[in-house]
């Protein structure tokens, strides 16, 4: 209990940054052009800066585990299929509809909210463990998820939807700052004294700034719409996904840092990722909207429980 108050108290001020986004865009009157106008700071420069920076030295940091891969993306696999299994069998569902609703109970949020809750709970150590799933998360699971809608509907998948996706994710600042930032650490150059600098100031403000922009971002989604299929997301991603992710890293046997940070991950809420996806599909967009809030919501006090657990010397 101890190490869960601990963990609680160190996470409650990010979860509170939540909430302030929140009651800005909700109570505030901000607009939503303010939201988007942080969001997309934070996406391009504060998060991708910060990622270079922590990758410029991974040459000489201690080598991440790369199992942690195969523990991570094996266990989602697995919540995946269990997914479809529910959605099919208790609400009915097409198989577009399955895809979402299974992709629901995977895609964490795991930039807005993963980044600083590894730097805060597990510190920078964990970090690099975080960002080689960051690197492969969207291109293994919306691949996945779009292999499968497209196979539902057309009954086939085709090559260039698949690249389309690749080239999505390496455009993506995120992931492009994790691979341009190693790549430089492979240099053996140190980054010039004012450059890193002004990176360390920048880096600071992402998670302060992730954390806001993540709940004016939430004040956009409604919270009441299909209720119950939005609770079996829930369940499914708070408790199913980390379960099965804690489960596949001591299969492996993995070192017990790179342990919590994947189950930390596993633990967070969904992603706004899956809420683009059933836009882009016309499939359960007030259950994934309502999905978002309440995880967002519930992880304030289950992810705190979960890193209790798992925590190195916890």
């Amino acid at each position: 209990m101890t190490t869960f108050f601990r963990l609680l108290e160190l996470t409650a001020p990010l979860f509170v940054l939540v909430a302030i986004g929140f009651a800005l865009a909700r109570a505030g009157g901000w607009p939503m052009a303010a939201s988007d106008a942080l969001t997309r700071f934070v996406f391009t420069i504060a998060i991708p800066t910060l990622l270079f920076r922590l990758m410029s030295d991974f040459a000489r940091a201690p080598g991440v585990d790369v199992r942690l891969l195969v523990a991570y993306f094996g266990a989602c696999f697995v919540v995946y299929a269990l997914a479809r299994l529910v959605a099919v069998v208790l609400f009915r569902m097409d198989g577009a509809s399955q895809s979402v609703f299974a992709l629901s109970g995977i895609f964490s949020n795991n930039v807005l909210l993963g980044l600083p809750l590894a730097k805060i709970a597990l510190g920078e150590r964990a970090l690099p463990a975080v960002s080689l799933v960051l690197v492969f998360n969207s291109l293994i699971l919306w691949t996945l998820a779009t292999v499968s809608v497209e196979w539902a509907r057309y009954g086939a998948f085709s090559p260039r939807a698949l690249g389309r996706t690749l080239v999505g994710v390496l455009r993506n600042p995120v992931v492009a700052s994790i691979l341009l930032g190693t790549a430089y650490g492979f240099t053996g150059l140190p980054l010039p004294g004012f450059v890193d600098q002004t990176m360390t100031l920048l880096g600071n403000a992402a998670i302060p700034m992730s954390l806001i922009a993540l709940g004016m971002g939430l004040a956009g989604f409604g919270a009441r719409a299909e209720l119950h299929a939005s609770a079996a997301m829930a369940a499914l991603k708070l408790l199913a996904h980390p379960a099965a992710v804690y489960g596949a890293a001591r299969l492996l046997a993995l070192p017990p840092l790179e342990t919590a940070a994947i189950v930390m991950l596993a633990a967070l809420p969904v992603g706004a990722n899956v809420y683009l996806m059933s836009r882009q599909f016309n499939v359960l967009t007030g259950a994934v909207a309502s999905a978002i809030v309440l995880t967002t919501a519930l992880a304030a006090v289950t992810t705190p429980i979960v890193l209790a657990l798992v925590a190195p010397g916890g």
